[in-house]
């Protein structure tokens, strides 16, 4: 074999070794990554209302992690306590990834949300569908004590 082969299946060689390890470097990284965004939906914030000083009700759009397009929407209930805002408890509204991503965090996401700062207090939620669906049927809740009910 003449010393020229020699050198190009070394340099061939060394080239698959560096493709292979970068390859490997790649998916690790994509691999990290995806765990991240598991680890961590995207989060937005589409309304909040406090009730009196007791109370403060958010509706929070968290983005599906394996569904770009889908989305869920929290409910969380805190209590202030002690002079901070402690969450006292939260809820599904619809279904787990049952609304639309883009529609839920633009203009006119929140259809209707009131409250009520009695005991038990009244909530009432309705998010657009999309544009041309319009609105979800409202959902109504109570929170009583802290927690929250369907109703």
């Amino acid at each position: 074999m003449s010393p020229d082969r020699i050198r190009t299946r070394g340099v061939l060689a060394a080239a698959a070794l560096l493709a292979l390890a970068a390859s490997t470097l790649g998916a690790a990284d994509a691999g990290a990554s995806t765990a991240r965004r598991a680890a961590a939906p995207q989060t937005r914030q589409i309304a909040s209302s406090t009730l009196g000083a007791d109370y403060r009700v958010t509706l929070t759009a968290l983005r599906s992690t394996g569904d770009a397009y889908a989305a869920s929407v929290r409910m969380q209930v805190y209590r202030h306590s002690g002079g901070a805002w402690k969450e006292s408890d939260r809820v599904t509204v619809g279904a787990v990834n049952g609304w639309f991503w883009y529609p839920l965090t633009g203009s006119g996401a929140v259809c209707r949300f009131s409250t009520a700062g009695t005991e038990p207090a009244p909530i009432t939620v309705s998010l657009l569908l999309t544009p041309s669906l319009g609105c979800s049927e409202p959902a109504h809740y109570v929170v009583s004590h802290g927690k929250v009910h369907a109703r």
